[in-house]
């Protein structure tokens, strides 16, 4: 090869392609680009025990590791655009690079609602500087307002709490993860979240924002008409595909309402001769010819192993692929295996008033398992998901 890999992100899913790419026998040129100062670090920590002050650093690879690896990292570099013809990304500094394999990594960026007045006080939370901020401001906060409560949302409530912050969680769905996990299984986590304190109140939506004669936030009204003390608020309402770079490309992107992102093939290429994509943006081929982004921190190692064996001509990995991902809000980590969905057929089949497991269902075949504090019993599960058994098979005592 003549001119580097390049991989545009240096978030999970970037870093861990060039791993994979290192570890598959690649030995040429290869560029991780990053728009951040920070070395590539760990998300999930972020809304638990680094907003809580429990750790200082969530750094995934010191930079010793990208010396001896070879790989070029570049931080504080921003990509604002590709000429897929020229093989050539544009960068922020008006300066260009050559490419002869691109890997788009570029994850995803935090939504804001709009029409809400611009107050100190409010954050949203996706990388290290958001929680960094939230952090400083919790340590003098009594009251916070979390608005939506999907995992980030869930997770800060309940980071919250640890803090002593009084919370109030808003949600206009009729339980917690609704859209995610479905309203049975949701209202078994809201019962977890209200017995720890949290002001949970579902079908409900933020109105706007209150402020102080300094322009900081100090409550809400919301869409019922009530209004709130808040000392903080977070706005975590969904994040979206980071892909305004690529608009002028000629890259194939997905619709955003069918979620956005790069769409690529089962193994991340794009429609565009030597460009891949990887991690949260990429909207890949899966079954029955649906293509879908899947925002989960298993995921992107995955996706990086398979896509480096189809970049280098190498074999893939041939195991069964099951969806994985947890959330970890109070002393409970919720796990779920496979794929759900708020349509599928859902069983809970344990429930002793704070952990619970629930089997899903389509079609009378198993599709996922879902367990909060029920490890063993979540993880056992993964042939049946894989191969499709029949849920009668589980829910008859043997």
């Amino acid at each position: 090869m003549t001119a580097p890999i390049v991989i545009i992100g240096a978030g999970l899913a970037g870093l861990r392609t060039a791993e994979e790419l290192r570890r598959a026998g690649y030995e040429g040129e290869l560029v991780l680009v990053g728009d951040e100062a920070r070395l590539p670090y760990d998300r999930p920590p972020l809304s638990k025990q680094f907003v809580r002050g429990e750790t200082d650093d969530t750094t995934l690879r010191p930079r010793e590791f990208f010396a001896e690896k070879n790989i070029d990292l570049r931080l504080n570099t921003e990509a604002v655009g590709v000429d897929t013809e020229a093989s050539r990304l544009r960068l922020a500094d008006d300066s260009t690079l050559a490419y002869d394999q691109l890997i788009i990594a570029t994850g995803l960026r935090p939504r804001r609602l709009p029409g809400l007045p611009d107050l100190t006080g409010v954050h949203v939370l996706r990388g290290h500087a958001h929680a960094a901020a939230l952090r400083a401001e919790l340590a003098d906060a009594a009251t916070a307002l979390v608005v939506g409560a999907g995992f980030i949302g869930c997770e800060l409530a309940a980071s919250f709490r640890a803090c002593g912050v009084a919370v109030v969680l808003v949600e206009p769905q009729p339980t917690p993860l609704a859209s995610v996990l479905g309203a049975e299984v949701g209202a078994l986590v809201a019962r977890m979240h209200r017995a720890e304190g949290v002001d949970l109140r579902c079908g409900t939506g933020l109105d706007t924002l209150l402020a102080d004669d300094a322009g900081r936030v100090r409550g809400a009204k919301l869409s019922d008409g009530t209004e709130i003390a808040a000392d903080l608020v977070v706005i975590g309402v969904g994040s979206r595909p980071a892909t305004e770079w690529l608009t002028d490309s000629g890259i194939a992107l997905a619709e955003p309402s069918a979620g956005g992102g790069v769409l690529a093939d089962e193994v991340g290429r794009t429609s565009a001769e030597g460009v891949w994509a990887v991690g949260d943006v990429a909207a890949w081929l899966h079954g029955m010819g649906l293509r879908k982004r899947v925002e989960h921190w298993t995921n992107a190692g995955e996706q990086a192993k398979l896509l480096a064996c189809a970049l280098l001509g190498a074999e893939p990995p041939t195991a069964a692929r099951v969806p994985y991902f947890w959330s970890d809000q109070y002393d409970v980590k919720i796990q779920a295996l496979g794929t759900t969905n708020a349509t599928d057929d859902v069983q809970v089949v344990s429930d002793d008033g704070r952990k619970f497991l629930a089997y899903y269902s389509r079609g009378g075949s198993l599709t996922g398992v879902v367990g909060a504090g029920m490890t063993a019993q979540v993880m056992k599960a993964r042939a049946k998901i894989a191969a499709s058994a029949p849920v009668a098979d589980l829910l008859t005592p043997s």
